[in-house]
């Protein structure tokens, strides 16, 4: 199982990458560097007001993405 940091904005993402079997957390600095994988919305690049965190994990900006689209993405950047 896959930790996955998700945008607050994006629940419904949350809720379908749950449903798939991944872990998902809240993405602040606490969580950012334990996550394997992060999504964010695009609609603001300094994620959740960290412009300076750096994260060795994959970024996913799900801007235009259905849920699908964004689980496929995660699911291709966790296999690499």
């Amino acid at each position: 199982m896959a930790r996955i940091g998700v945008e607050d904005t994006l629940g419904n993402i949350k809720q379908y990458l749950e449903s798939q079997g991944h872990q998902v957390v809240a993405m602040n600095e606490a969580n950012i560097q334990n996550c394997d994988c992060c999504v964010i919305s695009g609609q603001d690049q300094n994620m959740v007001g960290m412009s300076d965190v750096v994260t060795k994990a994959p970024v996913i900006n799900a801007d235009g993405m259905t849920a699908a689209e964004v689980l496929e993405a995660v699911n291709r950047n966790i296999t690499q």
